[in-house]
């Protein structure tokens, strides 16, 4: 869950640009549907989110759906912003724009030209979403630090890993 390999430090910006991009809009949009932040953001609130998820996307018991996209997209963007489950993070991101596809954007198309819009943002966010599920979250991430201390035996602070095993050889 928590591994994460190095491709190089170019390899690690990416990521981490990655994982960036997806946690501002995914935390803007979440922020949104839980809290009624940001006006303009879509339906604003638990409230007119199930009111959206219940007749535009088809969507029923509305509130259930709106609590589920508003928590996956703010809990994703979250992780996303801190590296930590970022597999799973992105499983769940990835799984939310399908939806999205899915039950509201795919009938127009890949146009912004018409209400609601087309799929274009949810497929690019949904792929990014899958970069970071399929990849991890490089080493600039709190995945890679739980993984150096699993790997170390507990100790995240020892750069050269288990004192004890490292005696031994």
């Amino acid at each position: 869950m928590f591994e994460t390999t190095s491709g190089g430090p170019a390899i690690d910006a990416a990521l981490l640009t990655v994982r960036i991009a997806l946690a501002w809009v995914f935390l803007y949009y979440g922020a949104a549907k839980l809290f009624s932040a940001f006006p303009g953001a879509g339906p604003n609130g638990i409230h007119q989110t199930a009111l959206y998820m219940s007749q535009a996307a088809h969507l029923r018991p509305g509130e259930i759906f709106a609590l589920l996209a508003g928590l996956t997209e703010f809990g994703g963007g979250i992780a996303m912003a801190l590296g930590v489950c970022t597999r799973l993070a992105g499983l769940a991101l990835f799984g939310d724009m399908v939806m999205a596809t899915v039950t509201v954007t795919w009938a127009t198309g890949l146009s912004s030209a018409t209400s609601p819009p087309g799929y274009q943002l949810n497929l690019a966010l949904g792929a990014l979403a899958l970069v970071a599920a399929l990849v991890g979250a490089g080493r600039f991430s709190i995945d890679a630090i739980i993984s150096r201390a699993l790997h170390r035996g507990g100790d995240p602070a020892s750069p050269s890993g288990d004192l004890a095993h490292t005696a031994q050889t």
